[in-house]
């Protein structure tokens, strides 16, 4: 019995240990998947490289086209005017190389501009053409900068009523023919598409592809090469000439966009319409957007415009109400937008417009070109809630402090210009007559092309 009882007793005992065994085996295991594992860690080596960037190509567009000069060739474009062009560069001088126009009676001076790269630093260079005619076909001022090409651009303004002859510029700097197609937004949508071959430029009238539009929008889309897509319009009525235009084209659509130095003039006793409109288009959905009107150099809203947008229905707005003077436009909209505001000015007999698109925000330095005519000034605009400084090389150049949300304005004259912000700041040139003038004209300013970021490169 005593025997037996041992026995039991030992049997107990392997049981007892044989379960503290396998519980220390789960909570070992347990501790061992909760527990980082060891392992081996080696970083991946690099090598940091700079690249080297292209050469800046700059196009001038070259003769001012208009047409109907010859009534038995409504089409035919005629060179009504060679404009005066400007050039700068920082180091050498920029390659210049014609560009051919063999669509318009007359054309030259349309050139491609090349800044070549060197000691692996692109070359700033910068250029800008004017023009005055005065005839009975056309009559007025415009000013435009030498721009990059694009594969994408948009053209928002124009007019095919009767009395204007617009015409879009297609200029291609490459070796290569670009197919380009132009896409018309309007109260119906339709297309065209041109070929342009290498080193070349062609016009196209705005009529021939959007007749019947009150307030067209083209969207240029190449292929094969980039193009330079640019609008020339000339405006007669009641058979007196009242304004030429060399408008540039916009990037893609943008929720928040600010229109910089626009002038507004009150056209006549009465009227309430301040001579400027802006013309408005959301390509893909419809939009509600707000139009905000701030005075030049003040961070107060003046006047406040809600807008609903059909998709790819372009609409304007006019800002009526407003006293003369010189405004900045703020639109700000719950789907990507395009738009443009189209100027007017008059000095006795005289009227002339010009249309100013919106300015993409400089945060980086940037060179500058403004050509012969009246009354050039930079206008800058702070969206930030800190204040912004920059400098402006050049004439009458110095330290300007643009204030948060606020605004500045800086009178230049015809030359070059550097100008480097201590933030993101929207910059535009507007160019106009005196009392006794309507000369109009204004661009924003763009920044050329981003200087290349150095990068890691893995084996």
């Amino acid at each position: 019995m005593r025997q037996r009882t041992i026995r039991l007793a030992a049997t107990g005992a392997r049981i007892a240990t044989g379960a503290v065994v396998a519980a220390a085996c789960v909570l070992g295991v347990v501790s061992a998947v909760a527990a980082p594992l060891p392992g081996i860690t080696r970083e991946a080596r690099g090598t940091t490289v700079t690249p080297i960037p292209g050469d800046t190509v700059l196009i001038c567009n070259g003769s001012y086209r208009v047409l109907g000069r010859d009534a038995g060739q409504a089409q035919l474009m005629v060179s009504a005017a060679l404009p005066q062009l400007r050039s700068d560069a920082e180091g050498e001088p920029a390659q210049t190389e014609p560009l051919a126009m063999p669509d318009v009676a007359g054309g030259a001076r349309g050139v491609i501009l090349t800044g070549v790269v060197a000691d692996r630093k692109a070359q700033p260079i910068a250029a800008s053409e004017s023009v005055r005619i005065d005839a009975e076909d056309a009559r007025g001022f415009a000013a435009a900068p030498c721009r990059e090409a694009a594969m994408s651009t948009w053209l928002v303004g124009g007019d095919v009523s009767t009395g204007a002859g617009d015409v879009i510029v297609l200029s291609n700097p490459g070796d290569v023919p670009a197919n380009v197609d132009l896409l018309i937004y309007g109260e119906s949508r339709a297309a065209s598409n041109v070929v342009i071959p290498p080193k070349s430029q062609r016009g196209v009238p705005l009529a021939s592809i959007a007749a019947g539009e009150r307030s067209p929008v083209v969207q240029v889309v190449a292929s094969g090469a980039p193009v330079r897509a640019t609008l020339q319009s000339t405006l007669i009525r009641t058979l007196d000439a009242v304004g030429i235009d060399m408008q540039d084209g916009v990037g893609g659509a943008q929720h928040d966009l600010q229109i910089v130095g626009v002038r507004a003039q009150t056209l006549s006793e009465g009227d309430d319409a301040a001579g400027v409109v802006v013309r408005m288009l959301s390509p893909e959905q419809d939009a509600e957007a707000t139009v905000r009107v701030r005075a030049s150099e003040s961070t107060a809203v003046l006047e406040e415009y809600p807008v609903s947008m059909l998709a790819g229905t372009p609409g304007e707005i006019a800002l009526s109400g407003i006293p003369t003077g010189v405004y900045d436009i703020e639109i700000e909209s719950d789907q990507p937008i395009v738009a443009a505001a189209h100027q007017t000015a008059r000095a006795g007999a005289e009227t002339d417009f010009a249309w100013m698109t919106p300015a993409p925000e400089i945060s980086s330095k940037l060179m500058f070109s403004v050509p012969a005519g009246p009354s050039p000034s930079l206008h800058l605009r702070n969206t930030r809630s800190e204040a912004i400084t920059v400098q402006l090389e050049g004439d009458r150049g110095g330290e300007i402090e643009v204030p948060a949300f606020g605004a500045a304005t800086v009178p230049l004259s015809s030359g070059a210009y550097s100008l480097s912000p201590s933030g993101p700041v929207h910059a535009a040139v507007a160019m106009r007559g005196g009392d006794g003038s309507a000369e109009i004209a204004g661009w924003p300013l763009w920044a050329g092309a981003a200087e290349q970021q150095p990068i890691v490169v893995h084996p």
